[in-house]
């Protein structure tokens, strides 16, 4: 196997080593703990294995808003129902792989 197969999946915006590392320090226990337990449940029944594919796309995506300067302050707008906002269930609806 070549270095150029394996730099191949570093782009994967769903590996759980790109996501932890983009998410803020507050987030990284939940999504550790999380990760270990769909892999786990993953690695215990092959029909989950499309759970953990969701699982990890979706922490993609909340690692890419959690790291805006502004998420935190624009979720609590969005729970007081202020502003403009798209849910977690649509976005990954619109971005399913």
């Amino acid at each position: 196997m070549t270095a150029e197969a394996i730099d191949q999946y570093t782009d994967d915006p769903n590996d759980p080593e790109r996501i932890l590392a983009r998410l803020p320090e507050r987030e990284r226990a939940r999504f550790l703990e999380e990760y270990r337990a769909t892999a786990e449940a993953a690695a215990n029944e092959v029909w989950r294995y499309r759970q953990l594919r969701r699982f990890l796309h979706e922490w993609s995506l909340r690692a890419v808003a959690y790291s805006a300067p502004d998420f935190y302050d624009r979720r609590e707008a969005a729970r007081r129902g202020e502003g403009d906002y798209v849910t977690l269930d649509e976005l990954v609806a619109r971005r399913e792989p």
